[in-house]
């Protein structure tokens, strides 16, 4: 991980924090999109993905790995699927980066080598320190959307082991702090009518800049939208790339013709100042990794 970025890892006092802070930004309001252009979308299914051994040393006994944004074989950021079959387990190992992840499906142990099960279900947080031995099993057959700061993404021996200041974290969808449109910043409390119909956030994690460095303030949320929802994310700034945890979503008024929907595993994205239009005919999930504020409005 670069030196001028500084990890804030989330739990539920980072999370209350959060709510209050617009990172320097003024109150999003429901006001004109004028200034803003209909995002041009980004939309990758997983039956677009190619797999491949997470692993390659360990060949078909290995995770297999699905990009959906960047290259994690290669060096930068990246987002990518890894699907983990029944009864999966991993030898103690560590990796050459710290990795973050969410569960899709099924359930997932990241651990010490010596720590009793917790099985992570859907919707679950969990971050792996670089040089850290830990191992990792499957429950079911499982899938998990894992992003990285920077790559490439590898698998070592415990014996090449080193500490780098950060800690694991493992959070239990049981235990992720939701907020409301009148908690959070990011959602437009006046453009929802009913907070059945309002959608609700969990922010996870935040890469801010230093001082004097003009790199973008990289924020990931988890995003809960109730059945029926229809509201419409609105970029400030970079890159907007969001994956879809639980659920089906829709998107209108993108580049591709008609509504187009998406199932869990499948990612989304787009760049700029702009916006794009999100339905879900029943509750759903979402991931969103935003260069800076995002808002929700309806």
């Amino acid at each position: 991980m670069s030196n001028n970025l500084r990890p804030v890892f989330s739990g539920l006092l980072v999370a209350i924090a959060m709510s209050v802070s617009s990172f320097g930004q003024d109150t999003f309001r429901a006001e004109s999109l004028d200034g803003y252009s209909i995002a041009k979308t980004q939309v990758v299914h997983v039956s677009e993905v190619s797999w491949q051994p997470l692993n390659p040393a360990r060949g078909d006994k290995a995770p297999k790995a699905g990009t959906l944004w960047g290259d994690q074989t290669k060096p930068g950021k990246s987002g990518f699927l890894v699907k983990f079959l029944d009864g999966f387990s991993s030898p103690p190992h560590i990796h050459n980066i710290t990795y973050r992840g969410v569960v899709i499906s099924g359930g997932l142990h990241n651990d010490d080598p010596n720590a009793e099960p917790m099985w992570m279900p859907v919707t679950s947080y969990w971050t792996q320190p670089a040089g850290e031995v830990h191992v990792t099993a499957a429950r079911g057959s499982s899938v998990a959307y894992v992003e990285i700061q920077e790559g490439p993404y590898l698998v070592m021996p415990p014996e090449k082991a080193f500490g780098n200041q950060e800690r694991p974290l493992n959070v239990d969808a049981s235990n992720i702090v939701w907020l409301t449109a009148s908690e959070s910043e990011w959602i437009d409390e006046a453009s929802f009518n009913s907070s059945a119909s309002a959608p609700a956030i969990a922010y996870l994690w935040q890469i801010a800049s230093q001082e004097n460095d003009d790199t973008p303030v990289v924020s990931c949320s988890l995003v809960r939208l109730p059945a029926g929802f229809e509201g419409t994310f609105v970029n400030e700034q970079g890159a907007f790339r969001s994956v879809v945890i639980q659920g089906d979503v829709s998107l209108e008024g993108h580049d591709v013709q008609g509504p187009e929907t998406l199932s869990p595993g499948a990612y989304f994205g787009f760049e700029g100042k702009a916006f794009q239009t999100v339905s879900a005919s029943k509750d759903a999930v979402i991931y969103v990794r935003s260069e800076g504020p995002f808002r929700i409005i309806r």
